[in-house]
């Protein structure tokens, strides 16, 4: 058995999910986020991802960690920006946690969940619930979310080992 921990970065709300199982058989699923204030400091709210994020990996003890890629929309070019600060402490978290990381897009994400790279938020939501047989609404979206990036990584983890064994 192998326990995945998918996250989806975000400055407001970082979400988290984790999934232990193997292939396509799920034994347990947790969901939730980390959630920083506007009213504090830049630096205040990437330290306090950092430290919580880097806290649950070390309890955790994650296989695999798997990011949602940073991008950027034209019309909201600092956004990206402030996503990929968010991401590095997230990677920085996974390696002082000494936790293997990969990063799936958000359109690969939607495809391989829902069949549709195109696919809106609530579709997403409603394929991770799906997959888990969880009954009610994940909640924040974000941590439905990183759930599905931990899904991805469930599916895909004995692939990603062999990979990342071929490169040492």
């Amino acid at each position: 058995m192998v326990k995945i921990i998918g996250i989806d970065p975000g400055l407001s709300s970082t979400g988290i999910g984790i999934v232990s199982g193997l292939g396509s058989k799920i034994d347990s699923y947790s969901f939730g986020s980390i959630h920083t204030s506007k009213s504090t400091s830049l630096p205040s709210r990437l330290e306090k991802i950092f430290s919580k994020l880097l806290q649950l990996l070390k309890s955790e003890k994650p296989d695999l960690m798997v990011l949602e890629d940073v991008y950027s929309l034209n019309k909201y070019p600092k956004s990206g920006i402030l996503l990929g600060q968010v991401t590095g402490v997230i990677q920085l978290a996974g390696f002082h946690a000494a936790v293997p990381s990969i990063e799936v897009s958000v359109r690969e994400a939607k495809q391989i969940l829902t069949g549709n790279g195109g696919a809106n938020k609530e579709q997403l939501e409603k394929a991770v619930r799906h997959r888990l047989n969880h009954k009610t609404r994940i909640k924040p979206v974000h941590a439905s979310d990183a759930t599905g990036l931990a899904l991805i990584g469930l599916y895909r983890y004995q692939d990603e080992i062999r990979m990342n064994t071929n490169r040492i």
